[in-house]
């Protein structure tokens, strides 16, 4: 991606000009109006301004938020205009407007070679991390008879009048998109190649090529420690857990921060004896999803070098029924010792999760985040696109604040005391599972809370509609993966930095 302050002089072969437009003020109907091209003025001729106004026009466009036209203007060097809508005039815009404007544009250009756009007129960075994030594909496993036959935006020049300060822009809006392009390509890999060793061989080649320190724990390793929650949920499998921490040393700072991250690792949930229903199980491809957001995490961490102490531990099991498989009634012994009586094998993400919260809490950080597809009940209370956010009031605040403003959405979500009464075993410290439908969401985060250590802030992010889009795509957001919460995770290291 290169950056401009003009457009080309002469014809760009393929290249297509991709312009904001808005609805234009027409009293109580902007509906009738022309719609308007927004700041399109420092780089285009009025002329130019004029006829693209005229043929959006012609062909019944509005201007109304995520409206796609593609339109030929004879008196522009490009081979057509895309113009995007951008809904009513604002005075200033929400970068997550910009983002899915740009990523429908993306998404709409799948067989374009090259694009040129003015949306940096409205915000450089969410445009950049738009059109990234909207132009991604995952085509590993196909084969000629469906691969696509073109290679997508292949070349982009953005248009913005501060060429300089652009460059730095644009490398960090790259860097951003990419790492959630890591995290999409984690999740949309099917089971049958990333099981946990090879999850955890992928990690670790990622973090040591982007400089961060890299311990791997085998079965063996897990066994000898106590990590009983992931040996106790893979020990059903053919593929045996892993547990990888990666750790990012952000320089000498007196007041430097340390924060530990975790994330859920389920390479694959059938359930195990407590089996899932068959419809639909195929998504359970996507229950490593916290996992793949941290690794992701961290590369970006390292990559723009922040001044902070990050440790990721990462808990990798595939959750199968077999002769071997843990039974619900089985009681295990988390590290750390407590004891948790397994009611049912399904709710196997926060076996693991307790282990991993428990040796990170060890580092003796000042915050903790975790994040994991843990519960169906995240998508009865808040649907497919709102991750819930619970843990320390405060700091539960501050992530759910941060992740709304990065276009993922994040709610906070209470973890009241009385669902302490659920977890009570008759034969253990508890259990795995309450006896109640209700509330489940929130009891699972209630066990986890369980696990943190007194002392530290921490946040639980169920992610498990928002990491992966079953419907069509929207915005910036492909069908699949999505990488959610990636640009949650690291906007709160980025803030931490900046206020402790």
């Amino acid at each position: 991606m290169t950056v401009s302050t003009s457009l080309p002089s002469s014809g760009v072969d393929e290249a297509v000009l991709i312009i904001p437009v808005v609805k234009a003020e027409n009293g109580d109907d902007p509906d009738t109006g022309t719609p308007a091209v927004l700041a399109a003025d420092r780089y285009l001729p009025d002329a130019a301004v004029g006829a693209i106004e005229s043929a959006l026009t012609a062909v019944g466009g509005t201007g109304a938020e995520g409206q796609v036209h593609r339109l030929v203007i004879d008196s522009l060097p490009v081979a057509s205009v895309l113009t995007i809508g951008m809904g009513s005039r604002r005075d200033e815009w929400p970068a997550d407007v910009v983002r899915r404007a740009a990523g429908t544009a993306a998404r709409s250009l799948d067989k374009t070679a090259a694009a040129v756009t003015t949306l940096s007129a409205v915000d450089l960075e969410a445009t950049v991390e738009g059109l990234i994030m909207g132009a991604y594909r995952f085509t590993e496993f196909r084969s000629d008879k469906t691969a696509p036959k073109d290679d997508g935006l292949r070349s982009v020049t953005v248009l913005t009048s501060e060429a300089d300060a652009a460059e730095s822009a644009v490398r960090r809006a790259t860097q951003v998109a990419s790492a959630v392009a890591i995290a999409r390509d984690f999740v949309n890999t099917p089971p049958s190649h990333l099981y946990p060793d090879e999850f955890a061989r992928r990690a670790k080649a990622l973090g040591e090529s982007a400089g961060l320190t890299v311990e791997v724990l085998d079965e063996k390793a897990l066994a000898e420690a106590g990590y009983g929650g992931i040996v106790g949920v893979g020990q059903g499998s053919s593929r045996p857990p892993r547990l990888v921490r990666l750790t990012h040393r952000g320089g000498d700072g007196e007041n430097r921060k340390k924060v530990a991250l975790v994330g859920k690792g389920i390479t694959f949930d059938t359930g195990g004896i407590s089996i899932k229903p068959a419809a639909n199980m195929h998504h359970m491809t996507s229950d490593m999803s916290g996992a793949a957001a941290v690794i992701a995490t961290m590369v970006l961490v390292a990559q723009q070098q922040l001044p902070i102490d990050v440790i990721a531990t990462v808990p990798m099991a595939e959750n199968m029924p077999s002769a071997t498989a843990q039974r619900p009634g089985d009681v295990l012994t988390q590290y750390g010792g407590t004891t948790v009586e397994v009611l049912n094998t399904d709710a196997e993400g926060r076996l693991i999760l307790a282990d991993a919260i428990v040796r990170a809490c060890e580092d003796e950080p000042d915050y903790l985040i975790e994040t994991s597809t843990l519960t169906g009940a995240q998508t009865i209370a808040l649907g497919a696109r709102t991750p819930g956010v619970m843990g320390s009031d405060e700091f539960r605040d501050r992530v759910a604040a941060l992740s709304q403003r990065v276009g993922e959405n994040g709610w906070a979500m209470p973890l009241p005391e009385e669902l302490k009464e659920e977890l009570k075993s008759t034969v253990a410290d508890l259990a795995n599972v309450g006896s109640s439908r209700y509330a489940g969401m929130l009891l699972a985060g209630a066990f986890l809370r369980e696990f943190v250590a007194d002392g530290v802030q921490w946040a639980h992010i169920d992610i498990a509609a928002p990491a992966y889009n079953t419907g069509s795509p929207w915005g910036y957001t492909p069908k699949g993966g999505t990488g959610v919460p990636t640009r949650t995770l690291f906007a709160v290291l980025k803030d931490i930095c900046r206020n402790g």
